[in-house]
């Protein structure tokens, strides 16, 4: 084959799923599918047919801030076309839609505004709800665990040292997140809402550190390049579970199954007719406890008074045992006097020669000179 007919392009068969796609030329690259775009009136001009409503309990620890805060809230409900009552005898919040409602879905962010202000969130914070790409999340943690200690050491481990875990927790997923009572909310865009159910996790053992750790990770990878349309798997850590082990407890024996009840216990009388206390009269009876009790007494005087002449009694004396090092010492020593006495007592031996058998005279004495 030459160099020209393998440069010429194979003619481009197109595939059966996408045979009656045709080319849209106002779908550019520089449009972003994401984008939400302002709902206006003039989307919606006709309005709303039919009234819905919402209404929500509240605590009666915050009667006091609501009644504050409710002017600033009817104003920003007027502004979407909402009316609020806030109704201090049942203790409720209600909002519902006007004629002058043009968002049909402003209904259900006006619901999460009462939500949230139920559950201790303040009234600025609580109002961002209404933004378009804010939504809220309310996490019930009170079902997670049952010993109410143990909920309440994890649910501060989640809050942590001065909120600093739970501060962590809102710079790395962007949300605003508040811990009440056996609710955790949650406030943010779509990603961090998803991120910050963590929660869960927390109350379920496993440290929000491992979870932090993570998203840190993730930030960093997301700025790069390169690596953003890659697995992220291999830079990940993986934590291994590490088992606690535990007492075991002491596994019962099986009994023996038999169809037959246990046989029953003997009642009262049933053991007075035995020892024939039953037959006695009332004084005799009174008289058998009366000797019982005697020596009963009896018994443990006796205990007692052993116990006390214990105390009188001479320890037995012991005879501490001679050094061998001292006897080693003395045996020695004896050896050696012995051994002395010995060697000035030895006997002379008997000689061959006469002179020393035979006497010798008395030596003249010097005369002493005048």
């Amino acid at each position: 084959m030459s160099d020209d007919e393998r440069n010429v392009e194979e003619p481009q068969v197109e595939k059966k799923n996408k045979r009656h796609r045709k080319d849209k030329p106002w779908d550019t690259d520089d449009i972003d599918h994401w984008k939400i775009d302002e709902f206006k009136p003039e989307h919606n001009s006709s309005h709303l047919l039919e009234e819905s409503s919402f209404a929500t309990l509240f605590p009666k620890y915050r009667e006091m801030y609501l009644k504050e805060c409710w002017p600033a809230v009817t104003s920003i409900f007027n502004q979407h076309g909402i009316a609020c009552v806030l109704d201090l005898v049942e203790g409720s919040m209600t909002v519902k839609t006007t004629k002058k409602t043009f968002d049909p879905y402003i209904i259900l962010k006006a619901r999460d505004v009462i939500k949230l202000l139920s559950r201790s969130v303040p009234y600025q914070q609580a109002v961002k709800v209404l933004e378009d790409g804010v939504a809220c999340d309310i996490i019930k943690i009170g079902n997670l665990v049952r010993n109410k200690e143990r909920f309440v050491k994890r649910r501060q481990r989640l809050i942590g040292p001065d909120g600093n875990t739970l501060k962590a927790i809102e710079l790395l997923t962007n949300c605003y997140v508040m811990v009440q009572g056996n609710t955790v909310s949650a406030m943010g865009p779509y990603k961090g809402l998803k991120e910050s159910r963590i929660v869960i996790d927390c109350l379920k053992n496993i440290h929000p550190i491992y979870h932090i750790k993570e998203l840190m990770i993730k930030r960093e990878l997301a700025k790069d390049e390169k690596l953003k349309n890659e697995s992220w798997d291999r830079f990940l850590p993986q934590f291994k579970k590490k088992n606690v082990k535990t007492k075991k407890k002491p596994v019962k024996e099986k009994k023996e199954y038999t169809p037959f009840p246990p046989a029953q216990t003997p009642r009262k009388v049933d053991l007075q007719i035995e020892s024939g206390e039953y037959f006695l009269s009332k004084t005799e009876r009174q008289k058998a406890a009366l000797e019982k009790k005697k020596e009963e007494q009896a018994e443990n005087t006796s205990k007692k008074r052993k116990e006390r002449e214990l105390d009188f009694i001479a320890p037995e004396e012991v005879k501490k045992p001679k050094k061998v090092e001292e006897e080693d010492k003395l045996e020695k020593l004896k050896e050696k006097f012995k051994n002395k006495g010995i060697e000035k007592k030895k006997v002379k031996e008997p000689s061959e020669n006469v002179e020393d058998y035979v006497s010798k005279p008395a030596s003249k004495k010097s005369k002493k000179q005048k």
